[in-house]
């Protein structure tokens, strides 16, 4: 594994920009395959699919009135940690999106409102929080939001601009804590020539 790619971390320590073209390589699983993927509206040849194709010269052209929005129905219900989205201001100008909301729930009918996030001409990929409650009482880390449908929508744009692109999109669900399947012991026997004497005959 090679060195991390460079980022920058917000002030308050709730999102990083990733400052590459193609997605970094973050610890938290890939849950996107698992949804059936939506948009408000394209552009023909510029659909949902561009959102996940993991190309960085491609990406989803809405073609409606604001706001725009994506929208992610799961089979089931799944704890979602992390949103990571691959924006590009130097290349899209007043089609970036600048005010970012987020919204889940168990249905399109009934979202809430999980956060909203400013950006300033972004440039690369950007990995937030879903949610902002605090795990525990020492704030270390966010708690993952557990629904059955997503919805990422695009409030506004910069410079005012009102269609909009999004070059990658990846929804994160939380890190799952190693299994030992050894019955939790400690020290378990892993290599073929110890667990010969994993039992007393």
């Amino acid at each position: 594994m090679g060195p991390p790619p460079p980022s920058i971390t917000s002030t308050d320590g709730t999102a990083t920009m990733y400052q590459t073209r193609a997605p970094p390589p973050l610890p938290w699983p890939d849950i996107g395959p698992m949804a059936k993927w939506s948009v408000s509206s394209f552009k023909f040849g510029f659909g949902p699919e561009c959102l996940q194709d993991g190309d960085p010269d491609t990406f989803w052209h809405s073609d409606g009135p604001q706001p725009h929005f994506i929208t992610l129905e799961f089979p089931r219900k799944v704890a979602i940690q992390k949103l990571s989205i691959y924006l590009c201001f130097p290349s899209d100008d007043s089609y970036t999106p600048a005010t970012i909301a987020v919204r889940a729930g168990t249905g399109p009918l009934d979202l809430q409102d999980c956060r909203v996030v400013s950006l300033e001409k972004p440039d690369g990929w950007f990995t937030f929080d879903v949610s902002m409650e605090p795990v525990g009482e020492d704030g270390e880390g966010f708690k993952p939001v557990h629904a059955y449908v997503l919805q990422v929508i695009i409030v506004a744009n910069h410079m005012n601009g009102k269609d909009t692109h999004v070059r990658g999109l990846r929804v994160l669900g939380p890190i799952e804590p190693a299994r030992n399947d050894d019955n939790d012991d400690p020290f378990p026997f892993v290599t073929p020539r110890f667990k010969m004497y994993e039992c007393i005959r």
